[in-house]
């Protein structure tokens, strides 16, 4: 049957369209991150490290449908070490949110998972070290990517 979205595909010779926002691709399987929220928020080349990890993280994930996580938000918040959230100047938790959806062969939605993960500020060791942000970062996103892993299976 020749409808709108058989046409447009023939149209487009069968590569990939946009169909209500969500990318639909000729086969299944696979994994897209779309962080184009955080670069808005001005997250800059963290928002490609956290794209990076998200597909090496998840690489495999989804039972051979398609896997689009979109990154909604970020919140990492100043950690000084010491004391508990709120007290004694330090604490707290990075969070992410994120939204997964499992795309079907013909482009359908076949299910969408809304995650909201968090770590503990201090993952990333002492508060004082270069290297703590970045480490804070890669514990949200492996966190983030192994509750995606739990609700779509992979």
């Amino acid at each position: 049957m020749l409808d709108r979205r058989n046409l447009l595909a023939a149209a487009l010779g069968g590569g990939a369209f946009v169909l209500a926002g969500v990318p639909a691709m000729a086969a299944a399987g696979g994994v897209t991150v779309d962080v184009s929220r955080l670069v808005e928020q001005g997250w800059g080349t963290n928002a490609g490290i956290v794209k990076a990890g998200l597909e090496r993280e998840l690489a495999g994930a989804g039972n051979g449908a398609r896997l689009v996580v979109s990154v909604l938000r970020i919140s990492m918040p100043s950690y000084s070490g010491g004391g508990s959230a709120g007290v004694g100047g330090g604490g707290g938790n990075d969070n992410m949110e994120t939204e997964a959806r499992l795309i079907g062969a013909d482009g359908r939605v076949l299910a969408s998972y809304p995650i909201l993960s968090s770590s503990p500020a201090s993952s990333g060791g002492a508060w004082y070290d270069s290297g703590s942000d970045a480490r804070r970062l890669d514990s949200l996103i492996r966190n983030n990517a192994g509750w995606i892993r739990r609700y779509v299976g992979g």
